[in-house]
């Protein structure tokens, strides 16, 4: 028979209004807005500098990430660090997150090694009050989507990586957001893991950091 999906509130209902960043990252920790919580080690929440002016959203924790309860802590995460620096972005100054905060994946076979499944649109819509709320709290001049979940939870399903990547994009309002909240810009490019799988490392690697400086050009504006 066909698995029944039931239907989840998403994750609005686990966000405090007016928690600062720390306080949204402890509340998190009890979200059940979707199925993911119920495999996942924990819930991966954002992490870096409050006064960011760049955001960077990728698509989800990986196994690295959902171990150790931090964002980009992996292979991905230590060439992204490399990308941003080629690129001119202080990685200190920056916000790291993910679009989906939980780690979907599927076990290979009867052993213990976890692999990366990409999350469905459901993910991304259950989870996108954390997202929110982030951004409504840090408020970057740029947001910069790594890969094509983090560009649809940004601008929509519509969303295409492969024709939209390096553009410098205006920002969409999303529904409540406040007003006053910077017009802001969205950069898209691939995520840092598909780098690491690509046949020519060094000509993707080199379109990343091609990318990461329009981003790095719009701060400098």
């Amino acid at each position: 028979m066909p698995r029944v999906q039931v239907e989840r509130p998403g994750a609005q209902q686990w966000v405090p209004p007016g928690a600062d960043l720390a306080g949204l990252a402890r509340a998190a920790q009890e979200c059940r807005g979707c199925e993911l919580s119920a495999d996942a080690t924990q819930t991966v929440f954002g992490a870096g500098s409050p006064t960011a002016r760049v955001v960077l959203v990728g698509e989800q924790p990986g196994d690295q990430e959902d171990r150790q309860g931090a964002p980009f802590v992996g292979p991905a995460g230590k060439l992204l660090d490399r990308a941003l620096d080629d690129a001119g972005i202080d990685r200190d100054q920056a916000y790291v997150t993910n679009a989906v905060k939980h780690f979907r994946f599927v076990r290979q076979g009867s052993g213990a090694r976890r692999l990366h499944k990409t999350p469905d649109q459901a993910h991304i819509t259950a989870c996108r009050p954390w997202l929110a709320a982030e951004l409504a709290i840090l408020d970057p001049e740029v947001v910069v989507a790594l890969g094509a979940t983090a560009g649809q939870a940004l601008l929509g399903p519509g969303f295409r990586v492969t024709k939209q990547r390096g553009l410098l994009l205006p920002r969409p309002a999303w529904e409540g957001e406040d007003a006053s909240r910077k017009a802001g810009y969205v950069v898209a490019t691939v995520h840092p893991s598909a780098v690491l799988r690509a046949d020519d490392r060094e000509e993707a690697y080199a379109g990343l950091v091609a990318d990461l400086k329009v981003a790095a050009g719009a701060l400098a504006a």
